[in-house]
């Protein structure tokens, strides 16, 4: 049975990367997953070479057909995120809003109307016949994609097209096979997405008879987390000795409880601050997690990131601090 390890962390920068990358070339015959979707990173140390590439494509974006569009500003009325436009000039619509006698100055049904209807609608459609009719353009970095301007659109000239939000990729490298992805600028799913990763690991695995995943987690506690973390056999939340970091290290042992996941704790940069490093492990082992190891502040881990290489690729005294860890984590 394939095992899998997720490597996690409440917030950004603790060197949950760098432990990952470490992981994969010491474990025997891993598949490894870049699950940090949002941001990934962990090509710059591992050097995948791409053989495969697959869209993802997920959710939906509003396209507006101009030759349809009669400028009743319906859309514009419905929209809650901003996506809709409107290029009329301010003079048209203060002619328009003088021609409506029921019109109490809202500007032609923005968002901050109270009377939200149709019936509004068309009666301010009606007043500007004699005017140049206004055009309107959605913007797809803002569109949520609700079909909300499709649904009270009344010449049906708004159309929901199926949004690609990025790519995925399977890759060789001197570790062994890793999946990783990139997402679309402002696009959204990122926890499907790390499904969609992890998915394809999985079956890697299964294929090629590996007997572990090393996935590399995304920050946080939100849906990619838990689209990473769900179903692994082990989560190593990795803190640095910092309020933020025992703050964000609570958060992300709850999650993993929540899920009833066993859940291992490294303070990395631990000398940095020995105190706060001996409060967080007592925190976490209040909360029902393993201490598995910690790790030396070294500079030589950036160094060796330069040069494209894990830490443990080098014969940096923090390499032994890495090398005891994993042997703790026993994955």
């Amino acid at each position: 049975m394939t095992r899998e390890l997720v490597v996690i962390s409440g917030k950004g920068g603790t060197g949950k990367t760098s432990l990952a990358a470490s992981f994969a070339v010491l474990a025997h015959r891993p598949v490894i997953a870049d699950c940090d979707v949002d941001a990934a990173d962990l090509h710059l140390v591992l050097a995948p070479r791409v053989r495969e590439r697959h869209e993802f494509w997920s959710g939906h974006e509003a396209v507006l057909h101009r030759e349809a569009c009669i400028g009743c500003g319906a859309c514009l009325a419905y929209c809650r995120f901003g996506a809709v436009h409107s290029e009329t000039g301010t003079d048209e619509l203060a002619a328009a809003r003088d021609a409506q006698a029921e019109c109490e100055r809202c500007d032609y049904c923005r968002r901050s109307c109270s009377s939200r209807t149709s019936a509004l609608i068309r009666e301010m459609a009606a007043s500007i016949a004699g005017a140049a009719a206004p055009v309107y353009t959605i913007d797809p970095l803002a569109c949520e994609g609700c079909g909300v301007c499709a649904l009270v659109c009344p010449t049906n000239a708004i159309e929901m097209r199926a949004r690609l939000c990025g790519e995925w990729m399977v890759s060789d490298t001197r570790c062994g096979p890793m999946v990783h992805a990139r997402l679309g600028v402002a696009a959204e799913n990122s926890g499907k997405l790390v499904s969609t990763v992890r998915q394809e690991a999985r079956r890697i695995a299964e294929k090629e008879n590996r007997p572990l995943i090393i996935a590399d987690g995304p920050p946080g506690i939100g849906c990619p987390v838990i689209a990473s973390l769900t179903g692994a056999s082990l989560v190593l939340v990795v803190t640095e000795p910092t309020v933020s970091g025992e703050h964000d290290m609570a958060r992300v042992l709850a999650l993993a409880a929540h899920f009833g996941i066993p859940a291992a704790v490294c303070v990395n940069k631990w000398d940095l601050e020995p105190a706060a490093a001996e409060r967080i492990e007592g925190r976490a082992r209040k909360a029902g997690a393993r201490i598995a190891g910690r790790v030396r502040y070294d500079p030589a881990v950036t160094s060796a990131q330069v040069r494209e290489m894990a830490i443990v690729e080098t014969d940096a005294a923090s390499a032994e601090d890495v090398r005891r860890l994993w042997s703790n984590l026993g994955a």
